[in-house]
């Protein structure tokens, strides 16, 4: 009997028995495309999904590292630039009397050790460079590894850091503290 020749376009270019590796669909949104077979995690994907929710937790763990931006004894528990303000930090009325508030943006915390006295220091703890996350019971904390700096100069209050608190220079004007 006669052998009967293959009409699969692929096999009338390739000789007998090889075959062409499938080929990639371009680069999509989800990264370059790979041959079936292939274990490349690609968006969408279990392990994609799995590997994105494992750096969002990361993502919150360094923000609670990090500390916040709220001020511990402040009137509004807290929250960013200095509530519309202007370029100021603050209104004087939002740092409260022997306490103080984070401004994590600024990376700087405002205290008023006496009234009508302000004073402003670096936000980034000596001991291993977090963010300070409040300010309560005449003392600047760190929730990170617990140290505490006093609020009149930002020397230590309590360890592990060992160096005071980088004092900033402010201004108060019209109601209004701003950084020098």
């Amino acid at each position: 009997m006669p052998q009967q020749s293959e009409t699969r376009a692929d096999a009338t270019e390739h000789p007998a028995g090889e075959r062409p590796a499938p080929e990639a669909a371009p680069d999509g949104p989800s990264g370059p495309s790979v041959p079936d077979g292939d274990a490349a995690p690609a968006r969408g994907t279990r392990r994609g999904l799995l590997l994105g929710a494992g750096l969002a937790g990361v993502a919150g763990l360094a923000a609670a590292c990090g500390g916040s931006s709220g001020g511990g004894d402040s009137a509004d528990g807290g929250g960013g630039g200095g509530g519309g303000t202007g370029g100021a930090l603050a209104s004087t009325g939002e740092i409260p009397v022997g306490g103080g508030k984070v401004f994590e943006s600024e990376k700087v915390v405002v205290t008023q050790p006496a009234q009508g006295e302000f004073k402003a220091f670096s936000a980034t703890c000596t001991h291993r460079g977090c963010t300070v996350g409040s300010v309560s019971g005449g003392t600047i904390n760190c929730p990170c590894h617990g140290s505490k700096f006093k609020i009149t100069d930002g020397s230590v209050a309590r360890p592990p850091a060992s160096t005071p608190l980088a004092e900033k220079k402010i201004t108060v004007q019209g109601g209004k503290i701003s950084l020098a």
